[in-house]
């Protein structure tokens, strides 16, 4: 409130649900497509993306333009145009993400031979993907970038919420700003999260096959259970170091006087 600003705010209901909903939508076309009109594997998947995408970015559009009418009494204008330079981009991420599940989902369905459906493994990996990105990479591709006026490692208070960095190195901030600032580092970083869930999730189960029988399924248990002590380990360290090297927390002095 009382901080307008250029930045499309699309956020519709969380990265999880969101990917989940466009994955789910564009596995459910592609599945019609197949199995009742005998379209080509690829020619249904993509088309199942670019419905997938084209409702994404009705979400998006919707979404942003509620809020800012919703904020007119605090001096916040609808951009258009920042509207219509900023949706064909959140379009072609969507279509790429939906695209990447699909075809991953559709491998898993009829090379693998997986028992789940194609809408389903969509649906879950959509949900995973989301949250690995929500969780994993928000600190790169979003919180930092937006509020970099505040000292590193302090926290944000409630009332700074809306206290967004609006002006860029040369006129206003927009989406395409921290856009690449999400690809330059949040991108990787997610990637790599997903990847190592992915392949200690399976490689686990792999070499201790629960099917085996009973001790190896709790082997499989326990080496999961050391994964996850280890990666804890490792992030407390690496938060550690970055918080010594960029800017200790400091405590506020009237929480210093109440301890």
């Amino acid at each position: 409130m009382m901080f307008p600003h250029r930045i499309f705010n699309k956020a519709i209901s969380g990265e999880p649900p969101s990917n989940a909903l466009m994955c789910s939508i564009g596995a459910a076309i592609a599945t019609v497509l197949i199995s009742e009109f005998t379209v080509s594997p690829l020619f249904a998947l993509v088309f199942g993306s670019v419905i997938a995408a084209s409702v994404h970015a009705t979400f998006a559009v919707t979404a942003t333009m509620g809020r800012c009418a919703s904020q007119s009494r605090f001096k916040q204008p609808i951009y258009l145009d920042m509207i219509r330079s900023h949706t064909p981009a959140i379009m072609g991420y969507a279509f790429i993400t939906t695209f990447c599940v699909l075809i991953v989902s559709y491998l898993m369905t009829v090379v693998l031979g997986h028992p789940f459906p194609l809408t389903m493994l969509a649906f879950i990996w959509g949900i995973t993907i989301g949250a690995i990105g929500s969780s994993t990479g928000d600190v790169h591709y979003g919180a930092e970038r937006e509020f970099q006026q505040f000292e590193f490692g302090s926290g944000l208070n409630a009332s700074n919420s809306g206290n967004i960095v609006r002006y860029a190195e040369s006129g206003l901030r927009n989406g395409f700003d921290n856009s690449w600032f999400c690809a330059k580092f949040g991108g990787p970083t997610t990637g790599i999260a997903f990847g190592m869930t992915v392949f200690l999730g399976s490689w686990i189960t792999t070499i201790f096959d629960p099917a085996k029988g009973l001790s190896m399924g709790w082997l499989s248990v326990v080496a999961g259970v050391i994964i996850v002590l280890i990666l804890i380990i490792w992030n407390w360290k690496i938060e550690v170091q970055a918080r010594k090297a960029f800017g200790p927390y400091k405590e506020d002095k009237a929480e210093e006087a109440s301890a």
